[in-house]
């Protein structure tokens, strides 16, 4: 929803031009946005309630799930490798981000008028990992004048995602042998698509204690509908999966149950069942996965597995740090359950995954400018460009402009 979740406010506010993006993209969005706009008429409502008992004037939404549909109106598809004209001068092209389902690389070849010769701006966006299952690999790009680039883990490295799917089939079999329950907090488009996909290789590898498997999230179910609608994205493990096992959907199978009724999801929590949970959202902050955790984690049979980035402050940041006791819906909880962590599901490119894109470029940029990280990742990642490969690289302020 990083990528998009504004784009309701802008057309509300008064934005009326192209929303170009993928077909991939489009599809999600009309799920995520619509779901983030009901977000913030639950949240309006709320804050709204302690407003009125205090005297106080309501507050609106950001945007509805209203405006989140007509949004939509705006948006135009556009396929990886076509190549189109936005503007007078200007060629659009996408290449494949390789980070989620749809991501984009932007290449802009822009006619510099006062000198009537062509320039390249690439944008990265963000770039995802070199052989991470379901989507392809990010594309290679020839080169560029001036580039625009993510620099979110410029200073960590991340393990293998063989390890992190070695790492997932342990602790599935022990929670499993324990007569536990293992809940994992994850995100609804891709990190809850990749998990489902890796329990899904290992049950048919008999790899994994049949058990049954939760999706409980509808947003992840409506998500999961999208990947299947675009198997042009998929990469050639998931092509070969597909084809081996004769398996039309990579995403389902005997042990896995997508719950989308609340009543469904209230019912799990009920359950003494040994079961995998797979629950928004993926911080742990909102969502049906805070009720899987009230219930569970003061059981010491159970396992918490966080499988993304937390962010500061977020109950799976505190999970993570090993807090003894959180607090849940305003309660204290003791966290007697195993809390384990696997990093290696990132869709985000390492430090050495940034740096092999950069040194594939034939022509590196005349002018780099670094984005989308926080200042130890950026500056890392700005010092190592510089070291290996003598770029000019910017980090800049909000404030800053520049003349290219």
């Amino acid at each position: 929803i990083d990528h998009s979740g504004n784009i309701p406010n802008l057309v509300r506010s008064g934005f009326d031009g192209d929303i170009i993006c993928t077909d991939a993209t489009r599809d999600l969005c009309s799920t995520m946005l619509r779901d983030s706009g009901h977000i913030q008429e639950r949240d309006a409502e709320y804050v709204n309630k302690k407003r009125g008992r205090k005297g106080q004037t309501p507050v609106e939404p950001i945007y509805t799930q209203e405006d989140a549909v007509k949004s939509l109106d705006y948006f135009i598809s556009q396929s990886y490798y076509r190549t189109r004209k936005i503007a007078d001068g200007v060629k659009l092209t996408f290449y494949d981000a390789g980070h989620m389902l749809g991501s984009a690389i932007v290449v802009l070849d822009i006619i510099d008028k006062q000198t009537n010769r062509e320039r390249r701006l690439v944008f990265s966006g963000d770039l995802g990992r070199e052989g991470i299952p379901i989507i392809r690999d990010p594309d290679v790009i020839d080169g560029c004048d001036l580039l625009i680039m993510e620099s979110t883990y410029g200073n960590r490295t991340h393990e293998a995602y063989f390890d992190a799917e070695q790492k997932l089939q342990r602790i599935v079999n022990e929670t499993y042998n324990a007569r536990g329950a293992l809940i994992m907090p994850a995100f609804a488009v891709g990190r809850t698509q990749q998990i489902v996909y890796s329990l899904h290789k290992m049950w048919e590898k008999g790899e994994i204690p049949r058990m049954p498997v939760y999706v409980d999230s509808p947003l992840a179910v409506d998500a999961t509908s999208v990947f299947q609608l675009h198997p042009e994205t998929y990469d050639d493990e998931i092509q070969d999966f597909i084809n081996d096992t004769r398996v039309r959907n990579p995403f389902g199978f005997d042990d896995l149950t997508y719950v989308r009724s609340l009543q469904q999801s209230k019912e799990l929590n009920d359950s003494e069942e040994s079961c995998i949970i797979i629950s928004a959202s993926g911080m742990a902050e909102f969502g049906r996965v805070v009720h899987h955790l009230k219930n569970r984690i003061e059981d010491p049979k159970n396992t918490v597995l966080i499988t993304g980035w937390q962010a500061e402050n977020t109950l799976g940041r505190k999970l993570v740090e090993k807090h003894p006791i959180v607090r849940i819906f305003g309660e204290e909880y003791n966290v007697n359950a195993r809390v384990e962590v696997i990093n290696g599901f990132s869709g985000h490119a390492d430090k050495y995954e940034l740096l092999n894109w950069v040194g594939a470029m034939k022509h590196k940029p005349e002018q780099t400018w670094l984005v989308h990280g926080e200042p130890d990742a950026t500056y890392a990642l700005q010092q190592s460009l510089n070291e290996k490969f003598g770029m000019n690289v910017h980090v800049p302020n909000p404030t800053n402009s520049f003349e290219v």
